[in-house]
């Protein structure tokens, strides 16, 4: 694992290409109790990881929870075991060459039984105790291995509450991300130079762009002659396309208005706002204020949940219009030097996220497939979509 690979902050997003989360599995747990199985999918292997570099993904994101895995009253310490297991799934990747991504993921969450990194929480002393201390164990861990292994902050950090930052905890996360890399390139080896990812306001791009409060951390340790940082967010925009069940929003942007047009679809299923307008507006924000600047950005979360069931009479031009979603993203990231990282939840079918079947170990959704990995491979949002639409008309 170790070596001398180092990969520059301009040739960073050609070498991640398209990503792909490992997700529902490695931070999936009952009752604060980290358990890979417990939300329905199968362990993680090599052979599911071989299927996902083989459909042409060249990261891999994934999260982790530690919860219960970690002993407060034995000085923080992460079970063994635990990060033995991250370590046999980091090497899965390895194995095929892949960046591999690793974070805190759901021990961020209000609503997960155990989680305490809670930045509204009036105990930060624990909290930030807590935080190195886990981060450090996890550093040393993997301190041999290489730069295709990339750390990630936390995972939509912020007080649970869907309104504008609250000044204070805003701090309290930007001590966070700052705690990460100091502890990070404390640990030597590898980690002096490795590229870690650090994110703001529940890992939004407004609320980290807009002057709501984020710093970006100060990176004094790195030992490289450039900059070792990466900007995360996430894109879920339209929420209520991409993942909002109770609304009965199917379609959207140009695809969708042409599906309204030759189909005589409802417009009201059509999102009215999220467009490719806003998509191309925040992603050059995104390059102006960092990759303009020698910092990266991961979209380390984007997709929208298969409605194909929502007009029987058009379920495969409402698949299309899914993939045309998926692949303007992705490409339009890709065209402004962003990696996009699909977010697969594992789950085929209704609200589902998957693009594979993890038992079956074979694509589910290869037009969403081919969208994603021509935008990025091409740097164009529409490369992939000609021939999802000869396949879905």
């Amino acid at each position: 694992m170790s070596g001398g690979f180092i990969v520059s902050a301009a040739e960073i997003a050609g070498k991640m290409g398209a990503g792909w989360n490992y997700g529902n599995t490695l931070e999936a747990n009952f009752g604060g109790t980290p358990d890979e199985t417990v939300w329905g999918n199968p362990k993680a292997s090599q052979a599911m990881v071989d299927a996902v570099a083989d459909a042409g993904f060249r990261t891999i994101r994934i999260p982790v929870s530690f919860l219960s895995k970690i002993d407060d009253s034995n000085g923080f310490r992460v079970d063994r075991e635990w990060l033995d297991r991250i370590a046999e799934v980091v090497d899965y990747c390895y194995n095929r060459d892949l960046f591999v991504i690793i974070n805190i993921h759901g021990d961020g969450y209000h609503t997960i039984k155990g989680g305490w990194l809670l930045c509204d929480s009036t105990d930060q002393n624990y909290i930030k105790e807590k935080y190195g201390a886990v981060w450090r164990q996890i550093a040393l861990r993997f301190a041999d291995y290489d730069e295709h292994l990339i750390f990630e902050s936390m995972n939509e950090v912020f007080d649970g509450i869907y309104h504008t930052p609250v000044a204070e905890y805003y701090e309290n996360i930007n001590d966070y991300n700052q705690i990460f890399v100091d502890t990070v390139r404390s640990t030597g080896g590898n980690n002096t130079h490795r590229w870690l990812m650090t994110a703001g306001w529940n890992t939004d791009i407004n609320y980290t762009c807009g002057g709501y409060g984020f710093r970006f951390p100060e990176d004094s340790g790195n030992t490289c002659a450039e900059g070792r940082l990466i900007l995360s967010v996430h894109c879920y925009d339209p929420w209520d396309y991409c993942g909002e069940e109770k609304k009965t929003v199917f379609l959207w942007g140009e695809k969708g208005q042409e599906i309204v047009d030759l189909e005589s679809a409802d417009p009201c299923c059509k999102a009215d706002w999220g467009d490719e307008a806003h998509i191309r507006a925040q992603f050059e924000m995104l390059k102006r204020m960092y990759v303009d600047m020698g910092i990266p950005v991961v979209i380390g979360e984007f997709g929208c949940i298969d409605r194909a069931d929502s007009a029987p009479h058009i379920p495969e031009r409402i698949n299309e219009n899914r993939a045309y979603y998926d692949g303007f993203v992705a490409g339009t990231a890709a065209q402004n030097g962003l990696t996009p990282v699909y977010w697969d939840n594992g789950f085929n079918g209704k609200f589902g996220l998957g693009l594979f079947d993890r038992r079956a170990l074979k694509p589910t959704q290869p037009e969403i497939i081919e969208a994603i990995i021509s935008g990025v491979r091409n740097k164009d949002p529409m490369a992939g979509i000609s021939a999802c639409t000869r396949k879905c008309i």
